[in-house]
């Protein structure tokens, strides 16, 4: 059992693909697909001119907008390799879906545009990558548009990411006169045909200096090539897959998702160099891959993938062991065992089912409202894995019904929507009025588009002036009755009927911390 497990270990490669919106990253998941046969034809986010969207924006309001507003899992086989990449909503929106998906995987990669260079989504999500250390290779999209100078680019992404760059190719020229990316680390030269459904010809040369350059670029456009990589040769160390490993160095690849140029470099080097599964961190202990025992967690609820069934899934991140159908496994929080007849693999939207998964890989499980965000599933074990917090929103409003026959359809379709994470419902103690906390404007548009139009329910919303909703707690019950007494038109529950407090001032939160010493306020809900 435990070659074949490690077998399959070793030939995993899970990952998420992250960056500001409008970078490429949904068009670079395309491309990744296409590759990997899994798509015959790419589709573009935005065109309307053409009704193919891209695979991995299923939702009706994604195809509308043209954004991605849910994390979508996709697995394929390239060469001997089994690759799960996850397309994260770049709109910062929905940081909160974002920052739990890369709880879920090994490895990233960050999407650059060339002309905008690092944006503010970029940074932030880099944040959680340096603090997880998770290894990071970079993509500089949008070759074949105007953009600023290659070098300019990386000494931004060093500054603004903080951390180390070796670019593992290399640009001929930039925006209308592109000509194509010379390949460091497999020394050979890709020259650019703009197309955006089929894969552009290579050509491999052994030496940069031979004349057959000359002949396909251009003397001038070759002579500049070789100024260039005899700079990078002296400024930049040699790319050691260690320190890329340890997240301290970030390989950068050039090329344009759109034309499907420079993506097969990006996808070779990747599956080289980048991590199989690794540990992870229980509560309890460090949990292995190669461990027999099955373990694994809930980092993501989706509902209605598919409308006609109102069916909920919850994305499970298998952490070790071997997952296999129809065998009992322990759901740790609510101590049931529980067996799954169903569990699926994705293609976006396309579900195949699966008799058996393994470390890496990302599994959905029907759910019938068993499952939570964080979730644990072992074959005995009780464990708790950490890291999947919900942060303090930012924005509220009351929700209405708008439709008093449709109350059911509203009630359920709240629930499911809040269960996936999209946004958190707080329950008024003094009225008893429902408040959805979001933390920006774009989730309150899709809840209500949401319940429309997968529930049948319509809902308006109420304005409310609240600063922020943080959890409360106390070592001393009296103390937190006597908070809860005297601020009593302020507290709310959560969904799991913890206590929370709606400051609708920072003066006021700062005088609640000043007045009740014993009471703790929490930001976020893991404490």
């Amino acid at each position: 059992m435990s070659e074949e497990l490690n077998k399959e270990i070793e030939r995993r490669r899970t990952f998420a693909i992250i960056s500001h919106p409008d970078a490429g990253k949904t068009t670079l998941t395309e491309k990744l697909l296409l590759f990997g046969g899994a798509i015959h034809v790419a589709g573009a986010v935005k065109s309307n001119k053409i009704k193919k969207t891209a695979t991995s924006d299923w939702m009706e309001i994604e195809k509308q907008r043209g954004i991605s507003v849910a994390t979508s899992v996709m697995g394929f086989n390239y060469g001997d390799y089994k690759i799960n990449i996850l397309d994260t909503p770049g709109h910062q929106d929905f940081a909160e879906d974002t920052f739990r998906t890369l709880t879920a995987v090994d490895s990233v990669i960050i999407v650059v545009d060339v002309a905008k260079g690092v944006e503010t989504q970029t940074r932030r999500l880099m944040e959680v990558c340096r603090m997880r250390k998770t290894p990071v290779i970079i993509f500089v999209n949008k070759l074949d548009r105007e953009g600023r100078d290659p070098f300019d680019i990386l000494d931004e992404l060093e500054k603004e990411l903080q951390i180390s760059v070796r670019p593992l190719s290399w640009p001929i020229n930039i925006g209308a006169k592109f000509k194509g990316v010379y390949n460091l680390y497999e020394h050979g030269l890709d020259l650019f045909t703009p197309s955006k459904q089929t894969i552009s010809e290579r050509i491999e040369i052994d030496n940069v200096n031979s004349p057959e350059v000359d002949r396909l670029v251009g003397q001038q456009d070759a002579d500049k090539l070789r100024e260039d990589l005899e700079l990078i040769e002296g400024v930049y160390p040699d790319f050691d897959p260690e320190e890329y490993l340890r997240g301290d160095v970030a390989p950068v690849f050039f090329g344009s998702a759109l034309n499907t140029f420079g993506v097969k470099e990006l996808l070779d080097c990747f599956v080289k160099i980048a991590p199989a599964p690794r540990p992870i961190m229980a509560q309890e202990r460090e949990i292995r891959p190669q461990e027999e025992g099955f373990s694994g967690f809930v980092f993501k609820i989706h509902a209605n993938m598919d409308p006609n069934h109102r069916s909920c899934i919850a994305f499970v991140k298998i952490c070790s062991g071997k997952f296999e159908r129809n065998v009992n496994y322990r759901h740790v929080r609510s101590e049931k065992m529980m067996r799954f007849a169903a569990p699926t693999a994705f293609m976006a939207q396309k579900k195949n089912i699966v008799d058996e998964a393994y470390p890496g890989d990302i599994v959905g499980i029907p759910d019938t409202g068993n499952f939570k965000i964080g979730d644990t599933l072992t074959s005995g074990e009780v464990l708790h894995f950490k890291g999947l917090p919900s942060f303090s929103p930012e924005m509220f409003k009351y929700i209405e019904n708008a439709d008093p026959m449709k109350s059911k359809q509203l009630d359920k379709g709240i629930n499911q929507l809040m269960d996936e994470g999209v946004a958190q419902m707080f329950t008024n103690q003094f009225n008893g009025r429902k408040i959805i906390g979001t933390v920006g404007q774009l989730q309150f548009e899709v809840i209500q588009y949401r319940l429309l139009h997968e529930y049948g329910a319509q809902c308006r919303w109420e304005p409310i002036s609240l600063y922020k909703a943080c959890w409360v707690e106390s070592d001393d019950p009296q103390a937190l009755e006597a908070f809860k007494k005297r601020k009593h038109q302020f507290m709310a529950t959560d969904k799991d009927g913890r206590d929370v407090f709606l400051a609708d001032s920072n003066y006021v939160l700062q005088m609640a911390q000043s007045d009740f010493p014993k009471i703790r306020f929490h930001f976020s809900s893991e404490f």
